[in-house]
């Protein structure tokens, strides 16, 4: 019984909740990537007010440089230290109409030079769980115990990738990506968890439009 109890959870998780995407672009300018250029990607927290997840960020840093097809990305982390203090969050240009006055600033133009940076990314969105549903208890006693009932929620996944051309000092365009997924958890004495990995779907989507759109 036990063994059976475990290889319905070992085959609920393999299974996916219901998951819809939307991946559009807006290009203003032709972009290209040489082999010696690289990008780096930001995040709009403190324009936007709304912080965007660190591991998406990362999500998408790994998204871009991995496979046949990568390209070259400097960790934003390195990229803020090597220009500190003017890509800190207070400090950081709204928008490109501030980059000719941020590149004429000493050193500036030259530590994005030797870092090889073309384009810089910056991310805004963020994971929300937007509704709910159903009602699951559990319970147990001296014969055993187990759970019933059936609940769902669903998570959408916005988010907006701004692309500045740091070479033009200018905005090359934007990417985004609208993700929407319900995961469901029905339980018969062993609940089976059907999951929307909605962030997950929004990163892949994002890092290959992005990709596209950069080296084009």
């Amino acid at each position: 019984m036990q063994q059976s109890r475990i290889l319905v959870v070992l085959v609920g998780l393999s299974l996916a909740g219901c998951v819809t995407s939307r991946v559009e672009d807006a290009r203003e300018k032709v972009t290209g990537l040489n082999e010696d250029q690289s990008v780096v990607i930001m995040t709009k927290s403190y324009h936007s007010g709304n912080e965007t997840e660190g591991d998406y960020l990362t999500c998408i840093e790994n998204a871009l440089e991995s496979g046949s097809k990568g390209i070259n990305v400097v960790p934003h982390q390195e990229f803020v230290d090597q220009l500190f203090p003017w890509f800190e969050p207070r400090t950081a240009p709204a928008d490109t109409k501030g980059l000719p006055a941020l590149m004429g600033r000493p050193g500036v133009s030259e530590a994005i030079e030797d870092m090889g940076v073309r384009y810089v990314v910056w991310l805004d969105g963020d994971t929300e769980r937007v509704a709910e549903g159903g009602s699951l208890s559990c319970a147990a006693g001296p014969g055993g115990g187990g759970c019933f009932g059936f609940a769902w929620w669903q998570n959408d996944a916005d988010y907006e990738a701004a692309v500045w051309d740091m070479v033009g000092r200018e905005s090359a365009g934007t990417v985004s990506a609208d993700v929407s997924g319900t995961s469901f958890l029905p339980a018969l004495v062993v609940p089976i968890p059907l999951i929307a990995r909605t962030q997950t779907r929004a990163c892949k989507g994002l890092a290959q439009q992005l990709r596209a759109f950069i080296v084009q």
